[in-house]
């Protein structure tokens, strides 16, 4: 005869929730590929929407003898 709402609630969850348990991979996953903004000094990557004042900062304070432009030359445009 089938099964009543509250079986089928549950039967979703069960299934959302197996959802849900694959996607936190794949986000780790995904985060580790836009990693690809890197100081060419000490080789240290960031996420792609890193702004160039985080660059800066991070080039002051990690390499202040060496240029920013050393550090990151994609910010020389």
């Amino acid at each position: 005869m089938g099964g009543g709402n509250g079986q089928k609630a549950k039967m979703a969850r069960e299934k959302n929730l197996e959802k849900q348990k694959a996607a936190k991979g794949s986000q780790l996953d995904s985060n580790k590929k836009a990693m690809t903004i890197q100081c060419k000094v000490c080789m240290q990557t960031f996420i792609c929407t890193t702004s160039e004042v985080k660059c800066r900062e991070h080039a002051e304070a990690k390499h202040p003898k060496s240029d920013i432009y050393a550090c990151f030359p994609h910010l020389k445009k």
